[in-house]
């Protein structure tokens, strides 16, 4: 892999949670290839594994543990095979996260005879899903924090990273958990900043736009391949013109665990969106 940024990780443990997505297995890779022995962790174990060997067989160390971030049992099960196989966590990239059909509303705007058609509006929205996506990004980042974290306050030179969303500085239609989630994920990346800071711990975030993802794939392409109609509005307020591709995300991960280059940095979120949070629409 060609790393933008020649951050040298070297000695490091890198712990990566959501690791058998599409960008956290890639931030995972990033990372190996900078020199870290990495702990990808997801509760796809046939996903996870299959990326960690991947990555093996690049020369790199990885390796894939199956857990559920929720689950504080599981990740300190976790947490004692990873000291075992790699050593203390210097690196923790909170990168588990999702949205839920459920906690969606259908259409941008409540219009008025809504509630007597088909549609699902507001009211409708189950608290069932809206919790789970609240759990699983903000608690599904808060648990793994506590567990590895115990790691890092007693050493020098450790970081975690977390990823928030353009959806945490303007929130987007249809989505109100997933955009309250992760705005959430930006205040605790702050508190923790401030909470860690006597530690030498540094706490900043990603802010990505608009990537494709297998979760997104098919809200943002219809079945043909052309734009959806979403996707046409996305673009249309990206002054880029285009969707973000996933390694334009790898510059500022390792910039931001450099610790020579970035060590006075803490508390920051940082959006990689090709101009959308810059751009007024006019």
């Amino acid at each position: 892999m060609k790393l933008p940024l020649n951050t040298d990780l070297t000695g490091k443990v890198a712990v990566v949670t959501g690791a058998g997505g599409v960008l956290c297995s890639m931030f995972s890779r990033a990372l190996a290839a900078a020199g870290a022995k990495v702990a990808m962790l997801d509760i796809n174990e046939e996903a996870v594994t299959n990326f960690a060997a991947s990555i093996r067989e690049e020369g790199y160390t990885a390796k894939g543990y199956r857990c559920d971030v929720l689950d504080k049992a599981s990740l300190e099960a976790v947490h004692e095979a990873v000291l075992k196989d790699f050593g203390p966590c210097d690196i923790l990239l909170n990168g588990a996260g999702g949205n839920n059909a459920r906690a969606n509303t259908d259409l941008e705007h409540y219009n008025p005879g809504d509630l007597e058609r088909e549609v699902k509006t507001f009211f409708d929205l189950e608290q069932p899903g809206v919790e789970w996506v609240f759990r699983l990004n903000f608690i599904g980042t808060l648990l793994p924090t506590q567990v590895f974290g115990m790691d890092m306050v007693e050493r020098e030179g450790c970081n975690i990273v977390n990823v928030s969303s353009m959806n945490a500085f303007t929130p987007l239609t249809k989505i109100p958990a997933y955009s309250g989630a992760k705005a959430a994920i930006s205040n605790f990346t702050q508190w923790l900043a401030v909470h860690f800071a006597p530690t030498g711990i540094r706490v900043n975030a990603l802010a990505p736009g608009f990537f494709v993802t297998n979760q997104n794939r098919d809200l943002l392409f219809n079945p043909d391949g052309t734009p959806s109609a979403r996707a046409g509005k996305i673009l249309a307020a990206t002054p880029m013109g285009r969707f973000g591709e996933a390694e334009e995300l790898v510059g500022t991960l390792l910039f931001l665990v450099n610790n020579e280059a970035a060590g006075f940095i803490t508390g920051v979120v940082i959006p990689i969106d090709g101009g959308f949070n810059a751009y007024s629409g006019v």
